[in-house]
């Protein structure tokens, strides 16, 4: 009796579908050639086993075979696509270019993964944060699968309009240093890898934006007010954790005031054993190692931080029974911004906000907003007017240049000459 297929079990029909669909497979594979030498046998056309699709390769200029998949069967199509390949790959090496395009989110992609390992490691600056935001929330959007090479001064001019709608204001020139070095950041990337040349021209980003205003500082009186304050302020935190956070901002402040490091990542990674005595002359100084946006850098703090420190070293449980000297010696790799159970907020500006609130300290005469920041421009300031340090000096003890602190405090300059202008 011959089986019909409503008779036969589901998988004996399946098989035999297979079974004939392999044959026609095996019978157009057998027909046709499993390898083509074209262009002088510089180009060759193949075919993997037990595979319908033409495969081909080529050697450029660098030496190394290309492979690329013609997706083809009909061998006619696949001579003219891996010839078409063949020619475009030529025609990129004589412009300086990669032998096939990337698009502008593989490139960056690339670029960021190089910026995390660089922050993983703490080997970059604190910047590259900022440039990868660049990348991700701006760059990555706009441009994501246009060609770099591609990419024309229209349509950066476009992008720069559009950005500066996301960001509902004109980005001041601080800002566009942020982009600029980012949009470097990703070509510096496409050359490195050989993706295009150096000399293929990529516009560049503006770099120049809306000028900024002074950073508003205190005055001496306004620094008075704000230590005396804080002296009782600190005790009166009604929450377990203002009764943590109000001293510990207290000591931070002070802190941000005698030595004018940048607050946030540079001042909240100091560690107890990135603090050491530095004696000259008989004279011994507290040196604090510091790294950050510059990358690190020891600075001299005002003698009165040793009795921030001394406060510092008594609230915090897993240290204060050591002698605050044995805590320098022994090198205790604890941070030293924390709570007394060892805690590290994420962040004091909130309650930094809330103290400027309470002081009546929160705007300066022109209206503008004191932050944790004022404090660093306040340092400058003093040190500058009061203590007649000299800008080469000043630059290195808060890890900026010479020119940047003159351009900042230019006005100040001839103040400090009044004895000899007068």
């Amino acid at each position: 009796m011959t089986l019909r297929h409503a008779d036969t079990p589901l998988a004996a029909v399946a098989a035999t579908v297979k079974t004939s669909k392999q044959r026609t497979i095996d019978a157009l594979i057998a027909a046709s050639p499993s390898v083509l030498l074209l262009r002088d046998g510089e180009l060759v056309l193949y075919r993997r086993t037990r595979s319908l699709l033409y495969q081909c390769r080529f050697k450029l200029a660098d030496g190394k075979w290309h492979r690329f998949s013609t997706r083809r069967a009909s061998l006619e199509n696949a001579i003219a696509a891996a010839c078409d390949m063949y020619d475009e790959a030529r025609y990129r090496q004589r412009l300086g270019l990669a032998h096939r395009t990337h698009t502008f989110a593989q490139i960056a992609a690339i670029t960021l993964a190089e910026m995390r390992q660089q922050i993983d490691l703490s080997t970059g600056k604190t910047a590259v944060h900022s440039y990868a935001t660049c990348i991700e929330k701006y760059f990555l959007p706009y441009f994501g699968e246009k060609v770099l090479e591609e990419i024309s001064h229209t349509d950066v001019r476009e992008f720069e309009l559009w950005r500066d709608r996301q960001m509902t204001r004109k980005p001041k020139t601080s800002t566009l240093n942020n982009f600029t070095t980012a949009w470097n950041r990703v070509i510096a990337t496409a050359v490195e890898r050989g993706f295009i040349s150096e000399r293929v021209p990529v516009p560049k980003l503006t770099a120049k934006g809306v000028k900024g205003k002074a950073r508003p500082g205190f005055s001496e009186d306004e620094i008075k007010h704000l230590m005396a304050f804080m002296e009782t302020w600190q005790h009166e935190g009604v929450k377990s954790v203002e009764r943590e956070m109000r001293p510990l901002l207290r000591d931070y402040v002070e802190m941000l005031l005698l030595t004018g490091m940048r607050h946030g990542t540079e001042a909240m990674g100091i560690c107890w054993r990135h603090l050491e005595w530095h004696t000259d002359k008989g004279v011994r100084y507290l040196r604090i190692w510091v790294d950050g946006k510059t990358g690190g850098r020891w600075l001299i703090a005002k003698h009165r931080a040793v009795e921030v420190l001394k406060r510092l070293h008594a609230r915090q449980r897993d240290i204060c029974d050591l002698s605050f000297e044995t805590t320098f010696a022994e090198r205790v790799p604890q941070k030293l911004f924390r709570f007394s159970d060892g805690y590290q907020p994420p962040s004091l500006n909130g309650t930094f906000r809330r103290l400027m609130r309470d002081t009546g300290l929160l705007k300066n005469e022109d209206g503008q907003n004191r932050t944790l920041y004022s404090l660093r421009h306040t340092y400058a300031t003093f040190e500058l007017l009061r203590g007649g340090t000299d800008i080469h000096t000043l630059s290195k003890q808060m890890g900026n240049s010479a020119a940047m602190i003159e351009r900042h405090y230019s006005k100040l300059t001839a103040t400090m000459a009044a004895d000899r202008l007068a």
